[in-house]
């Protein structure tokens, strides 16, 4: 049984499939509490659903791509069942994870065949260092992503540090993201440019589209 926060249609605002029309699927709860959260509502609450009931909304919904999201998804167990049973489906799967320590399912536990999107927590989201999935990222390949969200430059700075020194898989993707509101994406454009980093810059589309929303985007 899934504890699930909440299932819609939507456009998915980020990761390479980026302008798909995808169903989110979010699940509820997170062990962690960053500072630039935009999903606390997925915390708490939420409806018991086993993997049938979800696998029937979302065909009721329609887009082949799932992105399976939270909160943190990999909490819960069956979260690995879900995605298999997507992939089963025909379904393009994306999870969304925060890649820390602490998750009832590893990174080399998610099926094969789903993009995993992995957020590398920088120092100003408030989760130390020592709680990164480190040994974790290390098995992510070319089909994944690493997602850094920049609060601000001490933060470029230091995801600049990680990608020069290696400890992400070369292979991997890396994208670096501003946080809405705190950093300007033509500031962080620059700083990328500047440095000669191989990674790409990403915004959230869909905040973009819905400015004014908050919800179901």
């Amino acid at each position: 049984m899934l504890i699930i926060h909440e299932i819609y249609r939507t456009i998915l605002g980020e990761s390479r499939e980026t302008g798909a029309p995808c169903v989110i699927v979010r699940l509820t709860g997170c062990h962690r509490r960053c500072a630039y959260c935009d999903t606390e509502h997925a915390f708490h609450g939420g409806a018991s659903m086993t993997v049938g009931d979800v696998l029937a909304r979302v065909r009721e919904l329609g887009p082949r791509t799932v992105l399976v999201t939270g909160g943190e998804p990999l909490l819960q167990t069956e979260s690995r069942a879900l995605m298999q049973a997507l992939l089963d489906d025909g379904r393009r799967v994306v999870l969304e994870t925060s890649g820390t320590t602490g998750a009832k399912v590893g990174l080399a536990e998610v099926p094969a065949g789903v993009m995993r999107v992995v957020d590398l927590k920088t120092p100003a989201s408030g989760i130390a260092a020592d709680q990164i999935d480190w040994a974790g990222m290390a098995c992510l390949g070319s089909g994944d992503e690493v997602k850094v969200v920049c609060c601000d430059r001490a933060d470029y700075e230091w995801a600049r540090g990680v990608v020069r020194e290696g400890r992400l898989s070369p292979t991997t993707p890396v994208t670096f993201s501003p946080v809405w509101g705190r950093v300007a994406p033509a500031d962080l454009a620059e700083w990328i440019l500047a440095d000669g980093l191989d990674v790409r810059l990403q915004v959230q589309l869909h905040r973009i589209i819905w400015p004014d929303r908050e919800r179901g985007v």
